[in-house]
């Protein structure tokens, strides 16, 4: 009997090449996991609304965990649920960014989104402004761009630790959370489905390509490291094997999954 697969993955630099943005070397594998009905759990930094347009454009309709785990959106229809569905965690946005104002006023020195408009956010990253605009709307994360020296660097993430925030390497940004991270979200998810799928084996593959999704490949039951510049960061414990793919970004990603479908049974 085939186990029945989850598959959460993370997206810039994953799923979503670094630079371009696109995930069309990965449509092989996505259509693979579309035809065997098996969920593809979008697990990212990127906010509900942005989120909510690559689903669209992806022809995806499916539960997705939103900014690092601050939030699980599950859509009207998925899992059971008759109206869309918010979960959230951690602090909201507006008391993370009056610690930050106030680690500011003591000399930190970074760029956040909150300080740049929706047409210099798209100039920074190559985002469309639309694009831009999405991504400005948080719920209780920020990134930011670290402009201080490596010493400042440390004494910024104490500080944020001793207001109960945390500091995690992203892709391209650094992004200051609460103490959620997006394994909370996808073992919610997880029970979500575990429910749906009554006493069915389930078995977990995750893939990511920086620090910002350690805890998220360590709770799944097959972690995938998709190569990046900070993949080599992502280390796990002897008794753990990981996957690690050749290629960068989404053709990695294909290879991966592509192969672990081969490897389940799955046609």
């Amino acid at each position: 009997m085939q186990p029945q697969l989850v598959v959460f993955t993370d997206l810039d630099g994953t799923l979503l090449d670094h630079h371009s943005y696109s995930w069309r070397a990965a449509l092989p594998a996505m259509e693979r996991l579309a035809a065997n009905g098996i969920p593809l759990v979008l697990n990212s930094s990127k906010t509900a609304a942005e989120m909510r347009e690559l689903q669209r454009a992806m022809g995806l309709r499916a539960p997705f965990i939103a900014e690092n785990g601050a939030a699980v959106v599950i859509p009207a229809g998925c899992l059971n649920n008759p109206h869309d569905e918010v979960v959230h965690f951690g602090v909201p946005h507006n008391e993370l960014m009056r610690t930050l104002l106030v680690q500011r006023e003591a000399g930190a020195r970074f760029r956040s989104f909150s300080d740049l408009s929706a047409s210099e956010l798209a100039l920074l990253t190559g985002l469309k402004e639309g694009e831009a605009a999405r991504a400005k709307q948080r719920l209780a994360t920020e990134p930011l761009l670290w402009d201080g020296t490596d010493a400042e660097l440390v004494q910024f993430r104490t500080a944020l630790g001793l207001a109960g925030l945390r500091l995690v390497q992203g892709g391209r940004f650094w992004h200051v959370m609460g103490t959620f991270d997006k394994a909370e979200g996808a073992r919610f998810l997880l029970s979500r489905y575990q429910e749906c799928f009554g006493n069915e084996p389930l078995i977990t593959i995750a893939l990511g390509d920086s620090p910002n999704d350690q805890r998220m490949l360590e709770e799944a039951d097959i972690p995938v490291v998709i190569s990046g510049a900070n993949s080599e960061q992502l280390q796990f414990s002897p008794t753990r094997h990981a996957m690690r793919s050749l290629r960068p970004g989404p053709e990695g990603w294909n290879a991966c999954v592509l192969n672990l479908l081969l490897e389940y049974g799955y046609q």
